[in-house]
């Protein structure tokens, strides 16, 4: 069916569309860029801020041009003086209820509100008044929440219910006394929250930010009685470039390395090390369920974003869940005994680091179940990958030139599979190379099982292992894992194994991940496909593409853990998971 066209001036200049095209989509086919702010393309229109809005012929009003569709013959002006000095007014009205505090602030040079104040010409404060005033949120391990500096945009709302399905967050009074935050103004500790940032990502100004841990960082590392590690994830090396200007999906492992040693790190070792020992594991969990019946389906435990989702909104899937702990809290884990014991280290002068782009990782660091058995995390703080960014410019390092440097044995040696776990489908592609070897007991056919790939958000398919046909189901952000999920809960589809990731994209597109360029948003498909495509390159340059052929995980094992699935083995790097109801309702 041949949809019907529109035509329209904008600015003088026709355009034609296709019908149901808003007018800021048509602006921007001819190239002009209508200023917004509570807009954004992965999430539902709003029209709350009206900082869109144009000039429509014939009407004495003015229209949003993010929410209103084009009709025939309609003519707009997006540039007019009166538009102009209209747009200024309400971007100074929103600026004279929102802290004064630019020059500190987390979002300074980054933030859409003081971008919009420049880009119009604000250069002082018109109408100054009773300011809002409410306490920081700083209860979460992960997440601060800021009303102060809300705009009231919505924005994280939408993504909280649209892409996460959690519904944490939304609006509560009115007017003046508007404010953004969970049920009955909770604490976010308290709440709902599954702390996988996504909040953050998508807010203009810094009403959300990850809680920082660069200070308890920067106190190791100047302690001379701490042997300060650190590990860093997969799609830190994909997305840390773009923090010095590189562009998105540039691989910059060896400047990565060399600039943590910069900074004082004693050892920088592979988190894909520890993908890869979860694969050894997991393989092995899933092939032993397949055989013995279940509970099926397995579905994988990485992602602790996921694993918060789960224990509140779908208990009854725990007994599914991987035992395996995420490669985070694997490598941790072995650093403070096998890393420990190799090295004649005392475990308790060890402080370990990892580097991760989920902000749901300082959680799970926190977590009891990943505590050492003296009541010490494994995981002693977690950066995401804008707060190593900050702490490498802070220390005056040139990053685009430095020399690429290597990771340090015995934790640093890694397969490509590791390296894919950093996007979506990763995990199960990594799964299935090992799976497939060892029900057949010959080597793979195949290495790449393109067809988990899902930076789309959702994907089922079957895969031959041996003469197994494996119904497979892979999700990201976690309004699509419920579809998989409810289908688990209702009985409708079998399947032997999920992939869930909480973030859009997998961790690529994690709550701690690059504030990306101006005009280009977190949530875009073409910027979390660039940062995948870079994992897969690094991937496809690795002669070591097997978890379990690593030799580095041989030796583990035949020095330390005895097998996949041995006694030891499970103390050490299997975990447990219980339902777990929000504080603010018990």
């Amino acid at each position: 069916m041949v949809k019907k066209t529109i035509s329209l001036t904008i600015d003088e200049k026709p355009i034609s569309v296709p019908a149901g095209t808003t007018i800021m989509e048509a602006a921007e086919r001819l190239g002009i860029t209508i200023p917004r702010l509570c807009y954004h393309p992965d999430l539902s229109l709003a029209g709350s801020c009206r900082v869109c809005i144009v000039e429509v012929e014939g009407l004495d009003f003015f229209m949003a041009s993010c929410s209103v569709q084009v009709w025939e013959g309609m003519v707009v002006r997006t540039n007019s003086p009166e538009i102009r000095q209209a747009r200024r007014d309400i971007v100074e009205l929103i600026l004279d209820n929102h802290s004064k505090d630019c020059q500190t602030c987390e979002r300074d040079s980054n933030c859409e509100l003081q971008n919009l104040a420049y880009s119009m010409g604000v250069r002082e404060r018109l109408f100054e008044g009773k300011r809002k005033q409410y306490p920081i949120d700083d209860s979460s391990l992960s997440v601060i929440r800021n009303p102060e500096k809300c705009v009231l945009c919505g924005r994280c709302v939408r993504v909280c219910a649209e892409i996460q399905g959690v519904h944490n967050l939304s609006q509560h009074g009115r007017g003046f006394h508007t404010v953004v935050g969970p049920a009955d103004l909770a604490a976010m500790d308290d709440s709902v929250c599954i702390q996988c940032g996504q909040c953050i990502n998508v807010c203009p100004t810094a009403a959300f930010l990850e809680k920082s841990n660069t200070d308890a960082v920067w106190s190791a590392l100047a302690n001379p009685d701490l042997h300060v590690v650190v590990q860093t994830a997969p799609s830190i090396r994909a997305a840390i470039g773009e923090g010095f200007g590189a562009p998105p999906g540039t691989p910059s492992t060896g400047k990565m390395i060399t600039a943590l040693r910069l900074l004082g790190f004693d050892a920088v070792f592979d988190t894909d090390f520890g993908a890869d020992l979860t694969i050894v594991e997991e393989a092995h969990e899933f092939l032993t369920r397949l055989d013995d019946g279940g509970p099926l389906p397995m579905i994988t435990s990485c992602s602790p974003g996921w694993i918060s989702f789960m224990e509140k909104f779908y208990p009854a899937l725990i007994p599914h869940a991987s035992s395996c702990k995420s490669p985070m809290s694997m490598l941790s884990t072995l650093a403070k005994t096998y890393y420990a014991e190799q090295k004649g280290i005392d475990p308790a002068r060890i402080y370990m680091v990892g580097v991760m782009p989920c902000v749901a990782k300082k959680y799970e660091a926190g977590r009891k179940e990943h505590f050492t058995p003296d009541g010490v995390p494994y995981t002693d703080a977690v950066l995401t990958t804008r707060e190593l960014i900050w702490m490498i410019k802070c220390y005056g390092i040139n990053f685009a030139h430095l020399d690429d440097g290597q990771f340090d044995s015995p934790l640093g040696l890694a397969s490509g599979a590791g390296d894919i776990f950093g996007t979506t489908g990763g995990v199960m592609e990594a799964t299935l190379r090992a799976a497939s070897e060892l029900v057949t007991g010959k080597p793979a056919d195949r290495l790449e099982f393109t067809e988990v790939r899902a930076v789309e958000g959702l994907r089922e398919t079957y895969v031959a292992i041996g003469d197994r046909s494996i119904h497979v189901g892979v999700a990201n952000g976690l309004t699509n894992a419920k579809v998989l999920l409810d289908k688990i809960i209702s009985g409708r589809d079998h399947f032997h194994v999920i992939e869930v990731m909480a973030c859009p994209g997998g961790c690529i597109g994690g709550g701690g991940q690059p504030y990306p360029p101006e005009n280009v948003k977190v949530l875009d498909p073409e910027l979390l496909r660039r940062r995948a495509s870079a994992l897969y390159a690094i991937d496809r340059g690795k002669q070591l593409r097997k978890s379990y052929e690593n030799p580095a995980i041989q030796e583990l094992y035949d020095m330390f853990l005895g097998s996949p699935g041995s006694e030891k083995a499970h103390q050490l790097l299997h975990t447990h998971y219980q339902a777990r109801l929000p504080r603010g309702i018990r």
